[in-house]
């Protein structure tokens, strides 16, 4: 039996990149996004398959490696593939790779929810497709935690509002959107000086058209630690490694 993976090469666009010439984070997430829904489709759990059941999947945690950035002019190859739920956690990993060579890795943790209630349900309720999916149970990449720590003091950065651009068809601010409004709370020269070499976010809530998100910062050793919070509540934490620091391998 061969051993099951999605895998699908991205010709990139122009406006996927930054101003270092480098590939968004948030561009990249919307790609391995794109990869996690082609590869639901294919096992006969995707969104036209669990939609008019009432059922759909949010992603709750997102960790990626990065060994060098993907550059203006490369296409990006990814490969994805989902391992044996753990009660109500759904993971998956994905490769990506320019040319032959891997430049990232990423891990995700996704939730089976009940879409008029958002509570949580476990893999029995995608039924003929959970009993004949081909899990991989093989790691692209271990992040150090999927929990990140508390920001102790830090400093408030911006405030922003969510508006319809940022969202998905759940109503929500869509996961890949937070990486550019965590890395907004960083400068241009700060990044330039310290390359990325992995980071973190945490979905907490979801942050519908309307929500105030004001996001804080706090430097720790290696990296930095962001938050956003609506109301005093915590909506969703980041967590970024820089080059000098150690990162999750």
């Amino acid at each position: 039996m061969s051993v099951y993976s999605n895998v699908r090469t991205y010709e990139l666009r122009y406006s996927d990149f930054d101003y270092k010439d480098e590939l968004r984070p948030s561009a990249l997430l919307a790609l391995t996004q794109e990869s996690a829904c082609m590869s639901a489709d294919e096992l006969r759990f995707g969104y036209d398959d669990l939609r008019p059941r009432g059922l759909g999947f949010v992603i709750v945690n997102t960790y990626c490696a990065l060994r060098r950035p993907v550059r203006l002019g490369e296409a990006l190859t990814v490969e994805t593939w989902p391992l044996t739920p753990r009660h109500v956690f759904f993971e998956r990993d994905y490769r990506l790779s320019v040319n032959g060579e891997e430049v990232a890795a990423a891990a995700s943790r996704w939730c089976l929810v009940d879409l008029s209630t958002f509570s949580l349900l476990t893999p029995e309720h995608m039924g003929e497709a959970h009993a004949r999916c081909p899990y991989r149970d093989e790691k692209a990449v271990t992040p150090p935690a999927w929990k990140i720590p508390h920001i102790r003091g830090g400093r408030e950065v911006y405030s922003m509002t969510v508006a319809n651009s940022h969202c998905d068809h759940y109503f929500h601010a869509n996961n890949a959107r937070y990486a550019d409004f965590f890395f907004d709370c960083f400068s241009m020269d700060e990044l330039s000086a310290r390359p990325v070499s992995a980071f973190q976010i945490a979905y907490i809530r979801q942050a519908k058209e309307g929500s105030e998100l004001t996001l804080t910062r706090e430097d720790a050793e290696g990296g930095a630690l962001c938050e956003a919070r609506c109301g005093g509540e915590m909506f969703a934490q980041f967590r970024v490694w820089f080059s000098e620091g150690e990162k999750g391998q």
